[in-house]
C-alpha cells in the first residue's frame, strides 16, 4: 500500500511539473529565419504566429513564388526551434522516469 501512495505522490508531482512546463511553452517565443534573414517569422511555443518581417527587396512581382517559399521555410525553422525547446524541457522533466523511447510528452 505504501508503494501506491508513493506512486500517487509522484503522479501529482509530475502533473504539477507538466502544467508548469505547458505554461512555459505557451510563453515561449521563437524566431525562424530563411533566405539569410530576408524573411523572419516569430511564433509561440504552441505554434501561434506572432509576427512576420519581409525584406522589401523581395517585393518584386516576378518573385512571388520565392517569397512564398521563404515564408514557409521561416515558419518551419521557427516550429523546429519550438519543438526542440519543448523536447529538451520534456527530457529534463522526465529524467529518470521509465518512459518508452519515442513517446512524446505532453500528449
Amino acid at each position: 500500500m505504501r508503494d501506491i501512495m508513493g506512486m500517487m505522490g509522484k503522479v501529482k508531482e509530475m502533473q504539477a511539473k507538466m502544467e508548469k512546463m505547458q505554461a512555459e511553452i505557451a510563453a515561449l517565443e521563437v524566431e525562424g529565419r530563411s533566405g539569410g534573414g530576408l524573411v523572419i517569422v516569430r511564433m509561440t511555443g504552441k505554434g501561434d504566429l506572432k509576427g512576420l518581417k519581409i525584406d522589401p527587396s523581395l517585393f518584386k512581382e516576378d518573385e512571388v513564388e520565392i517569397l512564398e517559399d521563404l515564408i514557409v521555410a521561416a515558419h518551419k525553422d521557427a516550429k523546429d526551434k519550438a519543438e526542440a525547446v519543448m523536447a529538451e524541457k520534456t527530457k529534463e522533466m522526465t529524467a529518470g522516469l521509465p518512459i518508452p523511447p519515442g513517446m512524446k510528452l505532453p500528449f
